[in-house]
């Protein structure tokens, strides 16, 4: 939830649902800003996930933002049992894959990156870079996230691009405290850094974490690794399957 620090703008005494529906209530002015910055600076954007308010359903959405204006969205589609009872919202239905000139993309957000069936549906598709949106409130739980993450890079031979939400809101008693690391996070093999980590941030710091993905050592390397899991795969013992198709959407 990037929008949170907006909920120092909700009314004194809300509910945690309450609050939720003001942030919904911004949604639009949120993306315009993803939309005016990927503009002026020709760059693509992953923004950090929002409620929106489809009908009578509240949604936690992350948006992808292109240079020329295109909005793209993926829902979370595993709902932590807080934000299910206290904030009231739904989980999504649909697995979206982004083709972008500068890779084949796709957002898993938060808790979904625990899930390890999406990022093997994922990297089976083509899938390169997988973008993690996240909030964690304590060590505990940021290190559930990160090593996750970091197990479905090294399982999927994908780079894992996550991004955390820090710093604290005492205004709010319901979730006051944020404890995070951004990382980028590669397979581990000797094509890539040692500990599967390109880049990692202080504890709890606003900063930015920067780095340049290699796509065809990646591509290269999940024919030729060390290990190559994709051929190894036991499909007469076991297979997945979408029960939804993964929707494909050619973002430019």
């Amino acid at each position: 939830y990037v929008t949170m620090n907006l909920l120092h703008l909700s009314t004194p005494g809300n509910s945690p649902r309450m609050m939720m529906e003001e942030l919904a209530d911004r949604f639009e002015a949120i993306r315009d800003v993803y939309i005016r910055l990927a503009s002026t600076y020709q760059i693509y954007i992953v923004g950090g996930s929002t409620p929106q308010q489809r009908g009578d359903k509240f949604y936690n959405v992350s948006l992808l933002v292109t240079p020329s204006g295109g909005v793209y969205s993926q829902d979370k589609l595993h709902v932590t049992p807080g934000e299910r009872k206290s904030w009231g919202i739904t989980p999504g239905e649909a697995l979206r894959i982004f083709d972008t000139p500068l890779g084949r993309v796709a957002i898993l957000i938060c808790y979904d990156i625990e899930f390890p069936e999406l990022s093997r549906l994922l990297a089976l598709s083509g899938v390169e870079i997988v973008f993690v949106p996240f909030c964690t409130d304590e060590q505990s739980s940021f290190l559930r996230v990160h090593f996750s993450a970091k197990a479905r890079a090294i399982e999927n031979y994908l780079y894992v691009a996550t991004s955390a939400l820090v710093g604290n809101m005492p205004f709010w008693t319901h979730s006051s405290l944020n404890y995070g690391r951004s990382a980028i996070l590669t397979p581990s093999d000797v094509a890539f850094p040692t500990g599967a980590e390109l880049g990692i941030a202080d504890p709890n710091v606003e900063t930015i974490v920067t780095s340049e993905l290699d796509l065809e050592t990646l591509a290269l390397q999940r024919e030729l690794g060390s290990v190559t899991p994709f051929f190894y795969r036991r499909i007469n013992l076991y297979n997945l399957e979408a029960r939804t198709p993964l929707e494909i959407i050619r973002a430019n």
